[in-house]
């Protein structure tokens, strides 16, 4: 059909003409928050270059499981800042860490509200790389044992989903036979299947306090430039036992969101990280764009890629914007 029997600005000439026809429809139920745990007590220490974020101890963590919840949210991500970090990261399995502290503290105040754990070991280690280091790189095997030891813990504190973050090969299945061989057969794993080694994660560092010490994470996290080895990736991923994949980061890869999603038909996550959301603020703050259009533009656009949940320090603001609409 050809103009001017089609005129495609029909079906454009009002909002509710325009909600009428849409195809693609981003709900709070799609989000997951990132948060930052940390030691201490009363804390609640500002990320300066994620404006709206802070390091939160878990007495404080409760409060926001609360207004998450409230928002319609239905599930957060945790990470973690230890009190100490050594070659090793010895406290990221501490049954009394900070994560593991907050997840308890997340279920007793708010059971509704899903806690997914982020299973890694660069927030722990004093070189702020993923694993155990040998010979200035990454020793692939003997982290896999730490990753399990670190699964465990959080699925003992009462994690409901796990998600190995690190880009160690085989990390899915040794976290699956050890969760299996422990009683947690139930606790899904989220792998971060297709994980890039990106520019984006500048302040994710800050607020976690995992900037590598020497060199970089290209060894283990993907080349950008690579499409066909993300999809290797995510079908290791599966045939290991992962339940859901994601991509990471997000708006640099909506292509790689939308292969995955077409290719495997698993639930797919897309991490909208740091970057992408500290961009954004900073430009709305400049005045050089619209934030909150800009805001609501990329999630829609990582929907419609193909993303079944969008993990989004975007989270809340998006949330209460939704919840109007």
């Amino acid at each position: 059909m050809k103009f001017p029997a089609y005129r495609p600005r029909r079906l454009r000439s009002s909002e509710v003409m325009r909600r009428m026809v849409r195809e693609t429809s981003l709900a709070p139920d799609d989000l997951i928050l990132p948060l930052f745990v940390t030691f201490g007590k009363g804390v609640r220490k500002e990320i300066k270059s994620m404006p709206g974020h802070y390091q939160l101890s878990v007495d404080n963590m409760r409060k926001e499981a609360v207004q998450v919840k409230s928002l319609g949210i239905p599930a957060v991500i945790l990470f973690g800042i230890p009190e100490r970090k050594d070659g090793t990261g010895k406290s990221a399995f501490d049954p009394k860490g900070p994560v593991q502290e907050a997840i308890k503290a997340v279920k007793d105040g708010v059971p509704e509200l899903l806690v997914i754990t982020d299973v890694c070991m660069c927030e722990y280690t004093s070189h702020g790389h993923c694993g155990v280091i040998k010979d200035k790189d990454v020793d692939n095997d003997r982290t896999l044992e730490l990753l399990s030891k670190e699964a465990l813990s959080h699925a003992k504190a009462g994690a409901d989903i796990v998600a190995p973050s690190d880009m160690m090969d085989g990390r899915v299945r040794a976290i699956r036979e050890t969760l299996d061989e422990n009683g947690f057969e139930k606790v899904p794993i989220m792998s971060y299947a297709a994980k890039y080694a990106s520019a984006f994660y500048g302040p994710f560092r800050e607020a976690a306090e995992s900037t590598p010490q020497f060199g970089d994470r290209q060894s283990y996290q993907m080349d950008p430039a690579n499409t066909d080895e993300a999809m290797r990736e995510v079908a290791l991923d599966i045939e290991e036992g992962a339940d859901m994949v994601m991509v990471k980061p997000a708006l640099p890869y909506l292509d790689i969101i939308r292969r995955i999603k077409t290719e495997f038909g698993y639930p797919t996550a897309a991490y909208s990280v740091s970057g992408e959301f500290s961009m954004i603020k900073a430009a709305a703050e400049k005045g050089w764009l619209d934030g909150e259009r800009a805001m609501m533009e990329s999630l829609v656009s990582i929907k419609r890629a193909g993303a079944d949940m969008i993990l989004t320090y975007f989270a809340k603001e998006a949330a209460e914007i939704l919840r109007k609409t």
